[in-house]
């Protein structure tokens, strides 16, 4: 289990970083920061790329050349607290032009100043604006869920919300268990510390009971076997590997269709950067491959 290179660099990189549970982290600053960072790099072109109300949701509509029917609903991570549209910006423009779909990257209500559940509630409210008006943006076709971390855990919380909805499912090493209780938490934890994953779960509930409410923690949901096709992505060293993976084999005994990858040397946040990580674009091409292989089943 050796850390690849790249990985280790990354996090001496990081080793200074003020952690998000420290009493002096900022959040408004750490926003700031992250934001004025991705405006600072470069950005791939994609033919249209728009800002959209939907239904009172801001969202961002990237649209590639000669785009397929449908739309990547795209939900960015961040522990649900940090990030935004503009920090995922680059990575929705690779995903639209590696995939060949629109991807329609979602800027839902983040706490401590919008608590659970303001965030999957903006998701369902952009699906019903899309039911309304895929058609007028020429968005009508399969639609596809998918994000990392807890945008993981939203796209999955708005399949089981919304069964029959998706297309398919793209899990990029989902945020799923409040109570941290898998052996990853203490084997795995390279560079993203269990502590700061605790503080992201107390931001994002509102109460003690939210903390068990399958909409919140989706492991414990009964409605897995609705989920459609689902591609789940694990790191080797991350704390949340083991959720993950027992998501995916929850859900292959459930009857559902899923794809299972660890990559292996692998950080958590390794598929945004592909600056960084020699694995990010595979794994973005993967990730586009997954869309385009039931693109082409919905055409057939």
């Amino acid at each position: 289990m050796a850390l690849f290179p790249d990985a280790r660099r990354a996090i001496e990189a990081s080793a200074g970083d003020l952690p998000a549970y420290d009493p002096a982290f900022d959040i408004d600053a750490e926003r700031a920061r992250a934001r004025a960072e991705a405006l600072s790099q470069p950005r791939e072109d994609v033919a249209e790329v728009v800002d959209l109300d939907a239904g009172g949701v801001p969202c961002r509509l990237y649209r590639p050349a000669g785009a397929r029917p449908g739309v990547v609903v795209h939900l960015h991570g961040g522990g649900f607290v940090l990030n935004d549209v503009e920090v995922h910006d680059a990575s929705a423009r690779r995903l639209a032009n590696r995939s060949g779909v629109a991807v329609l990257s979602v800027e839902y209500r983040r706490p401590p100043e919008h608590r659970f559940p303001a965030a999957p509630d903006d998701v369902d409210t952009v699906l019903r604006w899309l039911e309304e008006h895929a058609a007028g943006h020429g968005l009508d076709g399969p639609t596809y869920a998918h994000g990392d971390s807890s945008g993981a855990n939203l796209a999955l919380v708005a399949a089981l919300r919304n069964p029959g909805r998706f297309r398919a499912v793209v899990l990029i090493y989902p945020f799923l268990d409040p109570t941290a209780s898998f052996d990853s938490y203490t084997t795995a934890a390279d560079g993203f510390d269990p502590r700061e994953a605790a503080w992201y779960w107390r931001q994002y509930a509102a109460t003690e009971a939210d903390l068990r409410d399958p909409d919140l923690a989706p492991l414990r949901s009964d409605r897995l076997g609705t989920l459609p096709s689902t591609l789940v992505v694990t790191a080797e060293h991350d704390p949340l590997r083991d959720e993950g993976e027992h998501l995916a084999r929850l859900l292959a005994e459930a009857g559902v269709d899923v794809v299972a990858t660890r990559y292996l040397g692998q950080i958590h946040g390794f598929w945004r950067h592909h600056d960084v990580f020699a694995a990010a674009e595979p794994l973005m091409r993967q990730v586009a491959g997954f869309v385009q292989l039931h693109a082409d089943l919905h055409e057939a």
